[in-house]
């Protein structure tokens, strides 16, 4: 009998442990059951998927990437010895070094405003050389960076005096070198020519000799002192202000106003300001020091002659400037000031203010000149009847890989057309 219970209390204490092991689904009969919700997790990725959407300057980052394709082109091409023109079969092989998804006879087609593609008289086969028009406006750019030197140097002196030890290497200038106007030779040019602003420590790194007390006044100073003259306002509430500028169709929660505005009134160590050190562990000490990296941020988007650069780029400046932070989600947490686009496979960040409907409010010399060029972009392949080439093109196919060795291009081209 002791037996017979003692089997069924063991038979009752199994079941219970496994209807226990088991997960009970919840229920109007079993409410008794604690079930637990995950919080939604938010983290630079989410906010990135999140952010709202600025249709112009997405569109115009996907033609600007066109651009910067066609000018990488521009240099291979024009590094041949041989002339400045290149067979398609080894065209087709740089698709990788510019990073060309796409076939390069379909790229070339698409746009014959820039590339002319005429058939070899000697060996027959198809080769491609850039257009008149496009040559033209390289030049003209090149003329434009020859006569802002002057502002160039500026630039590269704003950007010493914002470094913490007031040295910079030029492997980060280089990767920003179109951005800030740059020769392709400025290490000669600028570096060298004003031996008595820069001074080369090192092969790869530049000091500047002494500081300008004249280039200390950020560009957002100025904005600030128009802001306090023509609206009015108080100095308390335009002395650390930022410009806003939201996209359209951004979603303001609640308290996200209160927010902002204590977060417009925080003061901050500014970029050229060197008497103030934050304090992380104080009081507002973390968000004191992500608004002093917002306004490094703005100020070296304010140097720049489109207002625009690439996220990776700017993280070889974060050691330099002392920014230990997380860039790209330092520039999602500020969507009126700065603006993230997606296209072509880049994070690419734009200064808000000094874009309206997809274009630079106050441009400059180079500013057009690249706009021209982008003008060629956006004619893509119309206004061509009278290119007669075209018809060659159209039926030409080759793999990704090529199957000629070497340039069938001679420069005979050229003495058969000075001939003619």
């Amino acid at each position: 009998m002791r037996l017979l219970e003692s089997s069924k209390f063991s038979l009752f204490k199994f079941k219970a442990c496994s209807l226990s092991s088991q997960v009970t689904p919840f229920g109007p009969f079993n409410s008794f059951v604690q079930k637990r919700w995950r919080k939604p997790i938010i983290s630079a990725q989410t906010r990135l998927e999140d952010r709202t959407r600025d249709s112009n300057l997405d569109k115009l980052t996907t033609h600007l990437k066109k651009l910067d394709i066609i000018l990488k082109l521009h240099v291979l091409v024009s590094s041949r010895k041989r002339g400045p023109f290149v067979s398609l079969q080894l065209m087709s092989r740089w698709r990788n070094l510019v990073g060309l998804n796409v076939g390069i006879g379909a790229f070339v087609h698409k746009y014959p405003h820039v590339f002319e593609v005429f058939t070899h008289p000697v060996r027959r086969n198809l080769c491609c050389r850039i257009s008149k028009k496009m040559m033209g406006l390289i030049e003209e750019e090149a003329d434009a960076m020859k006569q802002l030197e002057l502002e160039v140097v500026r630039r590269v002196k704003k950007l010493l005096m914002m470094s913490v030890s007031g040295t910079l290497h030029l492997h980060a200038l280089r990767l920003v070198r179109r951005e800030l106007g740059l020769p392709v030779d400025f290490r000669e040019s600028i570096l060298g020519k004003y031996s008595k602003d820069f001074k080369l420590v090192d092969l790869e790194v530049v000091e500047l000799i002494s500081r300008d007390e004249n280039l200390e006044v950020a560009e957002i100073e100025k904005w600030r002192e128009k802001e306090f003259r023509e609206k009015w306002l108080s100095e308390f509430e335009t002395k650390y202000a930022f410009p806003i500028n939201f996209p359209t169709g951004f979603e303001i929660q609640a308290g996200f106003r209160d927010k902002l505005k204590n977060w417009q009134r925080l003061p901050y160590v500014k970029p050229y300001d060197r008497k103030e050190s934050v304090r992380i562990r104080t009081c507002g000490g973390i968000e004191r020091y992500e608004k002093r990296a917002v306004g490094i941020l703005h100020e070296f988007l304010s140097l720049t002659t489109e207002k625009m650069v690439e996220v990776e780029r700017l993280a070889h400046f974060r050691r330099d400037f002392a920014m230990d932070v997380n860039v790209r989600e330092l520039i999602l947490k500020h969507p009126g000031i700065f603006y993230i686009s997606t296209r072509r496979n880049s994070l690419t960040v734009f200064l808000r203010e000094a874009y309206s409907k997809g274009c630079l409010i106050q441009s400059n010399q180079i500013y057009d000149v690249r706009r021209k060029m982008l003008d060629l972009v956006f004619l893509g392949s119309r206004n061509t009847r009278e290119m007669p080439a075209q018809k060659e093109i159209k039926e030409f196919k080759v793999d990704g890989d090529g199957i000629m060795d070497g340039d069938w291009v001679i420069p005979m081209l050229e003495n058969l057309e000075n001939g003619s």
